[in-house]
């Protein structure tokens, strides 16, 4: 069996907070797949979530475009190679040019968008900067009320969209999304195979062996309920006042939340990271 990294153990210790040897064990049993030790971890010792994967650490920012009315907007993602890149000037003067293009043309094609009308504003900021720079994604979203929150680093945004309401509950439900991460607006929304994969797991702690199956549903429907409330936008508790929901927050200043879109720089992104000292060591011996 091959030997597990420093470099995963470290990865999964962050994501879990569980010892080293527990890790490296986990790790070992689950043949270095991380998302596998994870889930074997969940049954046996009964933790109850794991942090996202680190390794998306590709670099930009995003960036919002609203309408006057704010009954419109666009997120976008702009990526670099660098985070030194990100703060140039130049990039974000064109991450916001592309923000002002996709709200204008009403067109989230990042195809179109890095190789359209712009293509020769990147492909100049490329040679200048000396790295690749591209639009990553774009979502445009309409309605009564659209608020949007960009967090301060700029590599978190959301928007949010009302019916009813004003902007500046828009605004505060976009923070909340920004910071909280629902992963649906409201339980009916969860896919069914993420509640098969949530089963799974419950069924498997340690506290459910050897109860009869009846004892073992009814466990199973309060912890897929307490999933669902923590996982849904709308029935998690308002970062700024934990008494109310979010659904309830909307209801008392009559809204209703309709949908919500959260961009994150670098999700779902694996950077290859390159060991300095070794690469240098290398092409001195060679």
């Amino acid at each position: 069996m091959a030997a597990v990294s420093a470099k995963l153990v470290k990865e999964l210790r962050e994501r879990t907070g569980l010892g080293m040897m527990e890790c490296k064990k986990a790790l070992t049993a689950a043949g270095g797949d991380i998302d596998v030790a994870i889930e074997e971890m969940r049954k046996n010792s009964g933790l109850k979530a794991a942090k996202k994967a680190g390794r998306t650490a590709a670099e930009g920012i995003v960036v919002v475009k609203a309408a006057d009315d704010n009954a419109s907007a666009v997120l976008v993602e702009v990526n670099s190679e660098t985070d030194f890149a990100a703060k140039n000037e130049d990039f974000l003067g064109f991450a916001q040019t592309v923000a002002n293009s996709a709200f204008e043309s009403k067109d989230t094609n990042v195809a179109a968008l890095n190789d359209g009308a712009l293509k020769d504003v990147r492909d100049a900021l490329v040679q200048k900067i000396g790295e690749n720079i591209s639009a990553r994604r774009a979502e445009l979203v309409e309605g009564d009320v659209v608020g949007s929150y960009v967090h301060s680093n700029n590599r978190i945004g959301a928007l949010v969209v009302l019916k009813g309401g004003n902007l500046e509950l828009a605004k505060d439900i976009a923070m909340h999304v920004t910071a909280v991460n629902p992963r649906v607006l409201a339980p009916a929304d969860m896919p069914e195979s993420e509640l098969d994969a949530e089963k799974a797991i419950i069924k498997a702690q340690p506290d459910m062996a050897g109860k009869p199956d009846n004892i073992v549903e009814k466990m199973m429907v309060g912890r897929i309920q307490k999933f669902l409330k923590e996982n849904s936008l709308t029935e998690q508790p308002f970062v700024k006042n934990p008494d109310l929901t979010i659904a309830k927050l909307a209801k008392e200043a009559g809204a209703e939340v309709v949908s919500f879109v959260r961009l994150e720089v670098g999700e779902g992104i694996e950077v290859e990271e390159t060991d300095f000292a070794a690469e240098v060591a290398a092409q001195l011996q060679g």
